[in-house]
This record gives structure tokens, sequence and C-alpha cells, in this order.
């Protein structure tokens, strides 16, 4: 049986926003989360924008968690105050499908796309595929393919 599904964020006036939602998406929940945090504020436009940047590979992902080992660049030094970064091209194609989805779902219901600005960007766990590779001497190597929940709202402002 499969658990029902809610949004995470709450609002008050349901016709007056838009929301979209990504499931099952086979991206790692630390890859999103940077992204989800980067865009969240912005308009739809500078979204998609930021977003194409990112899957070119000219506008990198400041990584304010899990930055670890990560290289800095000078853009998000500038920009978001944080040296460590990176470009994670397939998130964000995932991501900037969601976009895409949410400015869909404002316009079935009238809004106007160039007004709405992202109030929240919710990444959430799903599963995990757990599968292991036998090696020699009888060891074994795992190899883990994790999936993650997006959603999205979008409210005028």
């Amino acid at each position: 049986m499969v658990k029902a599904w809610r949004y995470s964020f709450q609002v008050e006036k349901p016709e007056s926003v838009a929301r979209a939602v990504i499931r099952d998406i086979p991206v790692s929940y630390k890859k999103l989360v940077n992204i989800a945090r980067a865009i969240k504020g912005m308009t739809l436009e500078e979204a998609k924008k930021y977003l194409e940047g990112v899957i070119k590979g000219e506008e990198p992902v400041p990584h304010w968690t899990y930055r670890k080992k990560i290289p800095h660049h000078a853009k998000t030094a500038d920009r978001w105050g944080v040296p460590q970064a990176r470009y994670p091209r397939k998130a964000a194609k995932y991501l900037l499908k969601l976009i895409q989805n949410l400015e869909a779902n404002a316009e079935g219901k009238g809004l106007e796309a160039e007004k709405l600005r992202i109030i929240h960007v919710g990444v959430h766990k799903s599963y995990t595929l757990r599968r292991y590779m036998p090696r020699a001497f009888g060891r074994a190597t795992r190899k883990f393919k994790r999936f993650s929940n997006v959603e999205a709202i979008a409210a005028e402002r």
C-alpha cells in the first residue's frame, strides 16, 4: 500500500499559489538540497536562467551543507558568500523540469507567471535500491541508488 503524500508547506490561500512536485527522481538528496536553497526566493524566470547556467557549467551551485572536499569557486564566494561550489548537472535538469511544471500549473490556474516568486522548495528522501556486487575472497561491494522527492510552491509577490 502506498503512503498518502502531502505537501510539507501549508498555504493560507491555495488559489493564489502554484504548486508542483516531482517524485522518485534518481538523484541523491544531498545533491538537491543546495540547489533548492539557491533557487528559493527567485522568480521563475531567474530560477530557469540559473538552472540552465548550471547545466551548461557556467553557474556553480554553492554548498552550504555537505561541503567537505569540495573545490572553491570565486563566483560563489562573491555572490553567495560561500566558497565551496559544484555543478550538479543531473540534479539541475530535474529541478528545471520541476520549475517548468510549476509555471504550467500557474498558467492553468490563471496566475501570471512573470509575477510568481518561489516561496518554498522542499527536498525529501525517497527509497533506496540496495544492491551488492560479489567480489573475490567472500567480500561484497555495495551499490546503492538513492531517489528523492522535490516539491515547489510559488506565490505572487
